[in-house]
């Protein structure tokens, strides 16, 4: 390999998922927060409201962070909440990172990386989405049961470190199977509706056109979002069993398409949070 190539090549391999910088950022969250956590919360658009839940909480700026990015997106704080959450120990995300930041996906999901160094075994992951399926409704719940990348990357793109993960992890279960058994036996007993599709992560930041819907739906897609992903795909990676929840907030159907607005998506966000709040701590309180 010559000087020239081997530059280029060392130049294009995404070094932020290094053991060291993961240890580097963790150490600084466990000088606050002493605790080993049981459970990692990403706090996305539909679980803001579970912050206030989290008890005795100690918040730690993504600022205060080594290697952090920071929140761009108006509904997202940008900090992590530890304390304790219906028995557990819990280290929340509040506000998550998308590609349609500027940020890479290596970016997007460092915090996944630190999260499950904190001792997280479990990541609980909510959503904001578009609904596809023609028989549910905006502000319907759904238990993600498994996704589609077309994100056009892959967060794991690059050299593997063994230590981290597998080079060539299976995605089979992303979604855990056991905790989607206790969601929807949870959701249940206390009456809460709750579906259960799959989800396909977009780019963004534009909302999708008719035709790209249809096509979205045809191949699989029961509600279209813009995150979640990618840290899914860090979080099997590193061995961590995965529970993945949206909140539909407008509805795609190619047919019968009208203009969504940001401002309604949070609205609906908002309605359906409490649901999505009780569901998430009676789930923690049977773990």
């Amino acid at each position: 390999m010559t000087a020239d190539v081997q530059l280029v090549a060392e130049s294009a391999v995404p070094a932020l998922h290094t053991l060291s910088r993961v240890e580097e950022a963790a150490a600084v969250v466990r000088e606050r927060f002493g605790k080993r956590a049981d459970v990692a919360l990403i706090l996305g658009t539909g679980l803001g409201r579970l912050a206030a839940e989290i008890e005795t909480p100690v918040s730690v700026d993504y600022a205060e962070i080594p290697y952090f990015p920071l929140s761009t997106v108006e509904s997202h704080a940008g900090r992590l909440l530890c304390g304790t959450l219906a028995g557990k120990t819990v280290i929340a995300m509040q506000g998550r990172f998308h590609r349609y930041e500027g940020y890479s996906l290596q970016q997007v999901t460092f915090p996944v990386r630190v999260l499950h160094a904190l001792g997280a075994k479990t990541l609980v992951v909510s959503n904001a989405c578009g609904g596809m399926h023609p028989l549910w409704g905006a502000g319907d719940l759904m238990l993600i049961a498994d996704h589609i990348n077309l994100l056009g990357d892959n967060p794991l793109t690059g050299p593997n470190d063994d230590r981290l993960g597998p080079r060539f992890p299976d995605m089979s279960d992303a979604y855990d199977a056991e905790l989607r058994v206790l969601a929807r036996a949870v959701a249940l007993a206390r009456g809460i509706e709750l579906r259960e599709g799959v989800y396909v992560a977009v780019s963004g930041p534009n909302l999708e056109t008719r035709a790209e819907y249809r096509f979205l739906r045809a191949i699989g897609a029961d509600v279209v979002g813009m995150s979640t992903v990618p840290e899914v795909i860090v979080a099997v990676h590193a061995g961590m069993r995965v529970l993945g929840l949206s909140i539909i907030t407008d509805l795609c159907l190619p047919d019968s398409l009208e203009p969504a607005t940001v401002e309604q998506i949070i609205a609906v966000a908002n309605r359906a949070e409490p649901r999505l709040t009780q569901l998430v701590t009676a789930v923690l309180e049977r773990l």
